[in-house]
């Protein structure tokens, strides 16, 4: 007599499997709450809205302060009063070549560092011998007021362009080295293992693995220390300066004149703002992927 063995039908067991499976289901994109969900998204009109609504609340509040008398016009002018203020400077006062003239120096500046300090930076940051030698020395440097050098600018370079623009290198050069470095470090070694593994010699790894791994975090670096060349550049046109709009803050302050003031301030932080947006562009078109 032959014993029968039975095999349970796997349809069963797979059924049970299914029904006590957990059930994942994907949250709805217009969901309560979806609108602070960490690091959401947001829709192209809301973010506009947003970006509208931010921009535009310091000035209502400031519009409304001086409107109501809350402020002397001497010390807070009103945004209509430096709103004339800068077309007068645009028609007979020459703030085109004000802006120009600090531009250029500001990116003078600014490119001088970075012809500079990205490859110390990927020196830095790949090779521990050149971290040892370089990096704590630039972490020194790199506390000292770019105004402490002010004196010692003028006695090496004079009082000509080249000091301006050696003032906003100092401002920018040294804090950029260092987050290069950081950049550069941040590529994971395993990356680096498989082009070892590969058979990818030293320079082979830092041209075809290191850099392009970083330049992502790299353009952000430029883009954060081009903002910080712009803050250095009233303090580069205090040294015997006669253009610019770190100029013309330094005179307007000397007679009173603080409409001029705000609007040479406000002139810089526009200017800065699409820097940036330029710089955010220009990341958005190499680096596509990362934006989905």
């Amino acid at each position: 007599m032959t014993a029968q063995i039975s095999i349970p039908s796997a349809a069963p067991a797979a059924q049970q499997r299914h029904t006590t499976a957990p059930v994942v289901r994907a949250e709805p994109v217009a969901s309560k709450g979806s609108f602070w969900r960490i690091r959401g998204e947001l829709s192209r009109r809301s973010a506009w809205l947003l970006t509208g609504a931010g921009l535009s609340l310091p000035f209502v509040v400031w519009w409304l302060w001086t409107a109501l008398g809350l402020a002397d016009p001497m010390f807070m002018p009103s945004p209509g009063s430096v709103l004339e203020r800068i077309g007068r400077w645009w028609a007979s006062e020459g703030l085109l070549g004000d802006i120009g003239i600090s531009v250029w120096r500001v990116m003078a500046g600014f490119g001088a560092s970075a012809l500079i300090a990205l490859p110390l930076g990927l020196y830095i940051g790949t090779y521990r011998p050149v971290q040892a030698f370089l990096e704590p020395l630039t972490d020194f440097i790199r506390y000292m007021p770019a105004v402490a050098f002010i004196p010692l600018v003028m006695l090496w370079v004079g009082i000509d362009e080249g000091s301006k623009v050696l003032i906003i290198f100092i401002g920018t050069f040294f804090q950029m080295v260092l987050m290069v470095a950081e950049d550069v470090r941040r590529v994971p070694m395993a990356q680096l293992e498989a082009a070892q593994t590969m058979g990818a010699n030293r320079s082979e790894i830092v041209k075809l693995v290191i850099l392009p791994s970083a330049k992502p975090a790299l353009l952000d670096t430029l883009r954060i220390t081009c903002g910080w060349a712009w803050t250095y550049l009233v303090v580069a046109e205090l040294v015997a300066a006669n253009s610019g709009l770190g100029y013309a803050i330094l005179k307007a302050q000397r007679y009173m004149h603080t409409d001029k003031i705000f609007a040479g301030i406000l002139l810089i932080g526009l200017i800065g703002l699409l820097t940036d947006q330029a710089f955010r562009w220009l990341h958005r078109r190499a680096f596509p992927w990362m934006r989905k």
